[in-house]
């Protein structure tokens, strides 16, 4: 479903992109004069793993789930992509089948980008190619990270690692303290690649120590300092 912007709104919104901020805003114009934006209803698919990589997409309003199903048929939980992130530029670069599945877990409202149209900027900006390149290498090395984060680290390290990035995203950052998250054990269970059953256990024991609080299907963090310190952060 196509939306309307103008073309003031669509330069604002690219500007607030961390893969884009940094560009020139010659670059900025130029890319913004070939997007579209297009909305989505929650729980629609975007993409799915496989299909064709022609386009890369800027969140505009809501949130896109990017994840995967795994060999033994877990559902995992890659990241979640808020207002100002970037998605899909990995296929879109490179002309490969999309590595992931992209969904929409609220109503969306994203801004396109065609790969020939991307392609012809960078040719004519080739600073700006190199500044790009830049940020999206230091994109892949935070997925590196979380793969070693699955790879390697405990339980509860991890889901204190998985918590803070929710609390720290742009959704919760100025948010009211305490936060309270409506995700359920089974998501937070495919964000960190376990089970549904560990998660549980492990939200149980930090109840009993006050870290959080489960009530009435809120996962409240009451204790954000601890959580720090059992994801070693602090």
């Amino acid at each position: 479903m196509a939306t309307a912007r103008n073309p003031s709104e669509k330069l604002a919104a690219l500007s607030r992109c961390m893969v884009f901020e940094a560009l020139s805003q010659d670059m900025r114009e130029e890319l913004v004069a070939h997007a579209y934006s297009k909305g989505y209803a929650a729980g629609d698919l975007i993409f799915a793993a496989g299909d064709g990589g022609q386009t890369m997409m800027a969140v505009l309003k809501g949130t896109v789930r990017i994840g995967l199903v795994t060999a033994t048929a877990r559902d995992l939980v890659l990241t979640d992509c808020h207002q100002g992130d970037v998605f899909g530029e990995v296929a879109l670069f490179d002309g490969g089948p999309r590595s992931a599945d992209a969904r929409a877990t609220t109503n969306v409202e994203l801004l396109v980008l065609e790969r020939r149209d991307v392609l012809a900027v960078l040719e004519r900006h080739p600073a700006g190619a190199l500044r790009l390149l830049e940020l999206l290498c230091a994109r892949l090395r935070r997925s590196d990270e979380r793969m070693i984060e699955l790879a390697f680290l405990d339980i509860s390290t991890r889901l204190a690692l998985a918590l803070l990035r929710i609390l720290e995203s742009p959704n919760h950052a100025f948010a009211k303290r305490p936060v309270r998250l409506s995700l359920s054990q089974t998501e937070l269970a495919n964000m960190i690649g376990s089970a549904r059953e560990n998660v549980n256990r492990c939200l149980k024991s930090w109840e009993k120590r006050e870290i959080v609080d489960l009530k009435d299907g809120w996962l409240i963090i009451t204790d954000e300092k601890s959580l720090r310190l059992l994801a070693d952060r602090e």
